[in-house]
Parts: C-alpha cells; sequence; structure tokens
C-alpha cells in the first residue's frame, strides 16, 4: 500500500468516515503506526477548536453604541447586525446600557458601526431627509407593539394621526389606549416617528422624549402645535 493511500484511510479513519482496511489495521498495529495515528487526532483536535473558537466570535451576540448629538439633546443609538435596536433619550451612558440589560447583548461602544444612523439623523435634523433608509432591529417589541411600529412608521413627514386613527389603521379600532402604551415605549423613537401620532383633540398627548422634544420634532416637519 501506498503511503498516501494509508494517509488516505487514516484521515477518513480519525473523522469517523470509514474503518481501515485489515492491512492498514495490522500497520496501526505497530509503534510507528499509533504514533502517526495519534499525530492527525492531535491536528484534529486543533482544527475543531481553532473553527470553534471563530464561530463563537462570529456569532457572539453584540450591540454597538454611541452617543449622537442633535438639536434636542444628546441621543444614545445602539445598533446590532439586524439593525438599530435602540434610540435613547437616556440621561447617561449607564443608564442607557442599563436599558439594554435583557437583550444578553455584549455591549461594544463604536462611533464608527453607528455611523450611518449618526449621519441619517443628521441629515433629517438638517431637514435634508424626512425617511430613515436603515434596517431596524425590533427585538424589543411585542408583536402587537410590532404591528403599532409599522403603522406609525408608515405616517409620513408633516403629517399626524391620532392614537385612535392608528388603532383602526391596525385593525383595533377600541385600542387607542393600547396603543399608545406601545408607542411609549418605542425603542427607535424619530427613526419610527412615533412623535407624528397626537390625541383625537389634537393635543400632544404623549412623548417618550418629553413633549417639548415632541413639539420640536412636529416643528421642524412643519405641523403646527398648539
Amino acid at each position: 500500500m501506498s503511503a498516501t493511500k494509508r494517509r488516505e484511510e487514516l484521515i477518513a479513519a480519525v473523522l469517523n468516515e470509514a474503518v481501515p482496511s485489515p492491512r492498514t489495521r495490522r500497520w496501526l498495529a505497530t509503534g510507528a503506526g499509533r504514533r502517526e495515528m495519534e499525530s492527525y487526532r492531535k491536528v484534529l483536535n486543533m482544527l475543531n477548536t481553532l473553527y470553534a473558537d471563530s464561530a463563537v466570535r462570529k456569532l457572539e451576540p453584540a450591540a454597538y453604541y454611541s452617543a449622537v448629538r442633535t438639536p434636542v439633546g444628546r441621543l444614545f443609538v445602539a445598533a446590532t447586525r439586524a439593525g438599530v435596536v435602540k434610540v435613547s433619550f437616556a440621561s447617561s451612558e449607564t443608564a442607557f446600557i442599563a436599558s439594554l440589560q435583557r437583550l444578553k447583548l455584549t455591549m461594544i461602544k463604536s462611533a464608527d458601526r453607528i455611523a450611518t444612523v449618526a449621519a441619517q439623523l443628521d441629515a433629517y435634523f438638517a431637514g435634508e431627509r424626512r425617511t430613515f433608509e436603515i434596517p431596524i432591529d425590533l427585538r424589543l417589541a411585542t408583536p402587537f407593539q410590532r404591528r403599532v411600529l409599522e403603522a406609525a412608521r408608515a405616517v409620513p413627514a408633516g403629517q399626524v394621526v391620532s392614537y385612535r386613527e392608528l388603532a383602526r389603521r391596525i385593525g383595533r379600532p377600541t385600542a387607542s389606549r393600547a396603543v399608545g402604551q406601545a408607542l411609549g415605549h418605542n425603542p427607535v423613537p424619530i427613526v419610527i416617528p412615533c412623535h407624528r401620532i397626537v390625541t383625537s383633540a389634537g393635543m400632544l398627548g404623549g412623548y417618550i422624549g418629553g413633549l417639548a422634544v415632541k413639539k420640536k420634532l412636529l416643528h421642524l416637519e412643519g405641523v403646527s402645535t398648539a
């Protein structure tokens, strides 16, 4: 048997893909055979460890975040591989990170990784864009809240609709209070424009960033408020 053929049988045996031939088994009973087989096993173990560690690093859940300065104050923004997961008016970095603890994500501070979001926010406040063309990670939202947020996202800049109307649009006409609560937990305000939802009487209602911020955002979009 050639050395090449024997190596092929040994590799197949180590990978549990085939049983060695009788001739190879006799050779494996020798000291040289046992040593060669052991060397193949060591190489296989090294490869398994290398690729397993690489896979863990690649799949490790992480959120990249940074602060963004805006005309309505400092925002904290976090994004995962799936998209923007959080936009927050949090008073401190510590409070912002704490708000994401239940996601069990590794928080990594990186302005570069949220640069696209920051640039679109800058363009929004400069009046150069009115919609955000970025993926959104809504893992923080419940199924009902996702329906509400998608409906809110469809409201164009320069327009407002009532909580009651938004409830009607998602097929839950009597759920205006639940709609308001869902919007109150919008994980990505401004990006999903919940500030465009007001009361049936035309009053501002509530807002996660405060009514002063809501009024500023609406004025920025050309909406007059009382």
